[in-house]
């Protein structure tokens, strides 16, 4: 049995074969493309679980591709590249990637990313059905996120990460916490992803996202969900 449909995207035709050598080996199905307008040609013709984003190919490059990706699906994407500064996570997560991961990789590490981004975070963990959240309406068995009449698409990681801060709404919870929850046990210290992706939540559910009324930072700390009185 598959565990899961990967495509990889790279213009390094050694890094492709090096992957589907790697990912085979682990049981994934994988096809590759070698650009992100041939990435998108095969997302619209097949299903996909995840997708490994070169960040830095000629042409579209990886974080057009992402945005391009994630205006018609929310496929998990991890995001690869030589360059490990700040900045350039905090793009590949604001164009929308759920992970990030810098080449050379460990192989381990990879696989283990994979895992957490395909990893979804049980019903049991959280809400079902619809909560109201003031001017915003969450179905978490349709997965479909509703503010002032428009639908909103969330990535599959801010809307794991929505769903646990309103399964404890009204609950200051740790960065670490937060991350383990939603990315897996090997995640703790990655604040910069939490903080983009909180930053990502307010800007799709928040009235004045730079005046978060919802999402409620907790200084060196980590973040509480302040339900509406309405819907408590």
């Amino acid at each position: 049995m598959s565990a899961g449909r990967i495509l990889v995207v790279d213009d390094d035709p050694q890094i492709r074969r090096v992957m589907r050598v790697t990912l085979t080996g682990q049981g994934y199905e994988v096809d590759d493309a070698k650009n992100g307008e041939n990435a998108l040609e095969k997302l619209r013709d097949h299903r996909f679980d995840l997708v490994l984003l070169d960040m830095n190919m000629p042409g579209m490059d990886g974080l057009e591709t992402c945005r391009s990706i994630r205006g018609q699906s929310d496929i998990s994407v991890i995001m690869l590249t030589v360059r490990d500064s700040e900045s350039d996570k905090v793009d590949a997560l604001d164009a929308g990637a759920d992970d990030y991961i810098t080449k050379p990789y460990n192989p381990p590490e990879l696989l283990a990313r994979i895992r957490a981004a395909l990893r979804r975070t049980p019903s049991m963990q959280g809400p079902a059905g619809r909560v109201t959240l003031g001017s915003v309406e969450v179905d978490f068995d349709s997965r479909q996120v509703t503010t002032r009449g428009r639908t909103v698409r969330l990535t599959p990681k801010e809307f794991e990460l929505l769903r646990y801060l309103v399964g404890h709404a009204n609950k200051t919870l740790s960065h670490r916490e937060l991350l383990q929850a939603v990315w897996g046990p090997d995640y703790g210290d990655q604040v910069d992803y939490l903080r983009v992706f909180v930053n990502q939540l307010r800007k799709k559910i928040e009235p004045k996202p730079s005046h978060p009324t919802l999402l409620l930072t907790e200084p060196w700390v980590g973040y509480r969900l302040q339900l509406p009185t309405e819907a408590r």
